[in-house]
């Protein structure tokens, strides 16, 4: 059997299982809420609706099944293609997701890519010149933002540049009152730079520290000292050796934070107003719609998943001395 074929397959085993132990837990926890699907979904009107109307509403939706017997029903029903209605907005699951996913998507993508280049860079420069005030000013940079929740910066975000400036828009996707197709694409920059800016944020700061403690290291190394006795300066040592090799583990950051990213995306998507996924998500939530909070969480789980493997690929990249494969060195293979 091929080497890349059990790595595919094992990785693919291991997924299933991820999804399995995920939608358990996830479903448990939403069941454990103290939140009744009915009575939110209800709202207001709930003063006129008797409770054999309301039993009638838990019966269409299963809620009077036994909690292992919902779980086996949603979980035959996903089997099939069908992830369930949304009582929150009135809407198949699938249509949901899909009318918000561009949105996120173009959110977190960009803020994935510009806090692992900038994050990347910073953590580099800050180990070249390590103990001179430009490492101090990362260092107070990468620790001060770290440290500060991603709502918090959204709120100082919208209250300077929007508030008292009105430099950008103070919310949503695309200016009020005209239709998806009539906003054009500058528009739509225009507002997503502040949500872009508080998420990306909160992923330069944990690149930088890594990768300026990776590079460090490196520039310590046998090597380096090696590089710069024969005339190489600090430099060119963390140019031309240090930052392939402290890739490595930025790459591990970078997709391991995807799973944050989301949950930061959620915090600024709230402040902003901006009609995502991780809105969506909080609205699931104080709704109590279960079947939008699994098929978030699935979803989820299997970007994290996928970009761990991504990760793992890239490895072989950065250093062809690794086999992915076989997850060792090149040298330590066996024939």
């Amino acid at each position: 059997m091929p080497v890349w074929f059990r790595f595919v397959a094992m990785r693919l085993f291991r997924l299933a299982l991820l999804l399995i132990g995920v939608a358990v837990v996830a479903f448990a926890l939403a069941k454990m809420s103290p939140v009744d699907p009915v009575t939110a979904y209800l709202g207001p009107n709930i003063a006129k609706v008797g409770p054999e109307q309301r039993a009638l509403i838990a019966a269409r939706w299963g809620l009077d099944q036994p909690v292992a017997t919902q779980f086996l029903a949603w979980l035959s029903n996903l089997a099939s293609g069908d992830f369930g209605w949304s009582a929150t907005y009135n809407a198949p699951v699938v249509d949901v997701i899909g009318s918000r996913v561009a949105a996120s998507a173009a959110l977190m993508g960009l803020a994935w890519m510009f806090s692992g280049v900038i994050g990347f860079s910073l953590g580099v420069i800050a180990a070249t010149f390590q103990g001179g005030w430009c490492d101090r000013v990362i260092r107070v940079y990468a620790y001060v933002l770290a440290s500060t929740p991603t709502f918090w910066i959204a709120i100082l975000l919208l209250m300077g540049f929007s508030v008292a400036l009105g430099w950008t828009p103070v919310c949503c996707a695309a200016p009020i009152g005209l239709l998806p197709e009539e906003v054009t694409l500058i528009q739509r920059l225009h507002h997503l730079i502040l949500p872009l800016v508080a998420l990306s944020i909160l992923g330069i700061s944990q690149i930088a520290l890594h990768t300026r403690a990776k590079m460090i290291d490196i520039l310590e190394s046998d090597f380096a000292t090696y590089a710069r006795a024969q005339g190489a300066s600090r430099l060119d040592v963390a140019l031309r050796h240090g930052a392939r090799n402290a890739a490595l583990p930025a790459i591990t950051v970078l997709f391991a934070s995807l799973g944050e990213l989301f949950g930061g995306s959620i915090l600024a998507e709230q402040v902003f107003s901006y009609p995502g996924l991780g809105s969506a998500t909080i609205a699931a939530g104080v709704r109590g719609d279960v079947p939008l909070l699994l098929a978030i969480a699935m979803g989820t789980t299997l970007v994290v998943s996928l970009g761990n493997t991504i990760a793992d690929s890239l490895y072989a990249v950065a250093d062809p001395r690794i086999d992915i494969a076989a997850g060792a060195p090149l040298r330590e293979i066996g024939p």
